[in-house]
């Protein structure tokens, strides 16, 4: 049974199938570009269209970047507005003919690394972020997900957090590698005051790069780049939709 997962993200729109033995790709990724402005009724055809690129597919998974309650979108903040409330789960099944199931980006990241990468195995509290046009948190309690924490909104010098420590701020503001570490820095030991985690593992486009940024962070956590890198998003959504 071939199950395809889709990562929707600010920038772009990737899938695959998913060897769901091995926690890889099953075929090469698909990635188009996420349209602008991202709308339910483009990015559903978007997702469409990557999904018709692949054969064989009797399941999908799909994240989207914000909180997601039993199929249906709450929050956008890094997509069009008109997500708010949208059925997601149903679009998707109907655009798709397919069984769908949809969660939190980062959520699906998260349940890929504690799966078969950097998070498999650990006990405590584990935290999944992932860097990219917001900052995504996926929270375990041992391999328990806490789901849709949002945790790049939290208040970090009087404004968002991802607005000053995300991959795209880093463009934004045409910093270095060794720059933004330090704001990632800041944001870190936040996030160690408020919930003292045992384990952080950096996901994200920027999780290619962890050597360039991790080892000018200072924090009492032991901090570790994705082991699937930015292609966790894919492979958890793959297997929440087999599971569901």
């Amino acid at each position: 049974m071939a199950i395809l997962g889709i990562d929707i993200g600010g920038s772009g729109i990737k899938g695959a199938p998913v060897d769901l033995d091995q926690g890889g790709f099953a075929e090469e990724r698909v990635r188009l570009e996420t349209p602008q402005p991202s709308d339910v009724t483009a990015v559903v055809a978007t997702v469409a269209e990557v999904a018709g690129r692949f054969s064989g597919v009797e399941r999908v998974g799909v994240t989207f970047p914000g909180v997601v309650q039993n199929g249906v979108t709450r929050t956008a903040a890094n997509v069009d507005h008109s997500w708010l409330g949208a059925p997601a789960r149903d679009l998707f099944t109907e655009a798709l003919g397919l069984p769908v199931v949809v969660l939190n980006d980062a959520d699906a990241a998260g349940i890929a690394e504690m799966t078969y990468g950097a998070g498999k195995g650990r006990k405590g509290v584990t935290i999944m972020l992932t860097f990219g046009t917001g900052i995504g948190s996926a929270v375990f309690i041992d391999d328990r997900l806490v789901p849709n924490t949002e945790l790049g909104h939290i208040q970090l010098h009087g404004r968002d957090a991802e607005l000053h420590a995300s991959a795209q701020a880093r463009e934004v503001e045409d910093l270095g590698w060794k720059e933004w570490a330090k704001n990632v820095q800041d944001y870190l030991r936040e996030l160690e005051r408020l919930l003292n985690p045992d384990l952080m593992i950096i996901g994200g486009g920027v999780s290619k790069k962890a050597e360039k940024f991790l080892p000018h962070i200072d924090v009492r956590t032991p901090l570790v780049p994705a082991a699937l890198l930015n292609d966790a998003g894919i492979v958890g959504a793959a297997l929440a939709a087999s599971q569901a």
